[in-house]
């Protein structure tokens, strides 16, 4: 592991090298001033479901029919193994062949993130560089919350410094309260953000002002803001965020991307016109339905969605019935 960290950070300028930032905008959203990027995350992520069989098997043909579906779509990359990806319910086997599947159908010039957060510090560590070893590009570190009263900012601070130190590939912070009941808090991120080899945050807890601040406050850094929801994503970007991991993505995943193209441009009008029809649809597929209403939604536009894992429950009829309205009333069914 020592071997891989001393050789990971030299390599990083050229792994830089191989994926060519977006050119600057000459009006409208730009990424935030200070020293340049080494890996540029502007753009939209979609966090991906991890497609099972009706025995809930993970189905590795259906991830690939997404896949291909998925390509026309000017993602900057895709996201592995996430909270949508049902990430704790995978094995280790099958976490490892899910992003393998993942990379061989991926254009290189596309990254990829994979969630290889676990709750020790030693098990992080392992599986992110078995992660590294299966192609990811970047690993996606989701904060452990297990004993939740215990992690306080030196303790996460140690923790995701100990990782970043040994991972072979670069490390982008992940908060997601909602699911852990635990804020990365704004002093560790800070911290962190100085590491050569932490290169970034997704946010999923939906504090507009905390994210103003991190952008602000690491605007000397090589370290970038991503929104972890498509409900609040123009704002994020009007704060200077880079890009965002939505769930929503999966589902309308061009609409996204034309969002974070208009915000780029400056066309803050259309922007906001397209961004309030996405939130409705955004708060079904997360806070309101989860994991079961995303994959439903899916279906209807041409992707395969399917089963979630036990103890994951499909929706009963009038959920289906709400979740489709919801859709319908915002223009996308």
């Amino acid at each position: 592991v020592v071997l891989s960290t001393r050789l990971a950070w030299p390599l990083r300028p050229a792994l830089a090298a191989l994926r060519p930032a977006a050119p600057r905008q000459q009006r409208g959203l730009s990424t935030p001033s200070g020293p340049g990027h080494s890996l540029n995350l502007g753009g939209i992520f979609p966090p991906l479901a991890t497609p099972f069989s009706p025995t809930r098997e993970v189905d590795y043909a259906q991830l690939e029919g997404n896949l291909r579906r998925y390509a026309s779509i000017p993602f900057r990359g895709l996201v592995v193994l996430g909270s949508n990806g049902e990430y704790p319910y995978l094995s280790p086997r099958e976490r490892l062949e899910v992003v393998s599947c993942v990379r061989r159908a991926l254009p290189r010039d596309r990254l990829l993130l994979a969630g290889s957060g676990c709750e020790s510090t030693q098990a992080t560590i392992e599986l992110t560089v078995s992660m590294a070893e299966a192609g990811a590009d970047v690993a996606l570190v989701v904060t452990p919350c297990y004993y939740r009263g215990a992690m306080t900012s030196a303790a996460l601070v140690q923790h995701y410094t100990e990782v970043a130190d040994a991972s072979p590939i670069p490390v982008v912070l992940y908060s997601v309260p909602a699911n852990t009941g635990l804020d990365l808090p704004l002093e560790a991120v800070l911290t962190l953000a100085r590491h050569p080899n932490i290169v970034g945050i997704k946010d999923s807890g939906g504090d507009v002002t905390r994210m103003g601040l991190m952008v602000h406050k690491t605007r000397q850094e090589d370290f970038q803001v991503l929104a972890g929801s498509a409900g609040f994503l123009l704002a994020s970007y009007a704060l200077g965020a880079s890009g965002g991991v939505c769930a929503l993505a999966n589902v309308l995943g061009a609409p996204l991307c034309q969002l974070d193209h208009l915000c780029r441009g400056g066309n803050w009008q259309e922007a906001r016109d397209l961004q309030h029809r996405l939130i409705e649809p955004n708060t079904a597929v997360t806070r309101r339905f989860g994991i079961p209403g995303l994959k439903k939604a899916m279906e209807w536009f041409g992707y395969y969605g399917g089963p979630c894992r036990a103890p994951l429950a499909p929706l009963s009829p009038p959920q289906v019935e709400e979740l489709r309205g919801t859709f319908s009333a915002n223009g996308w069914l």
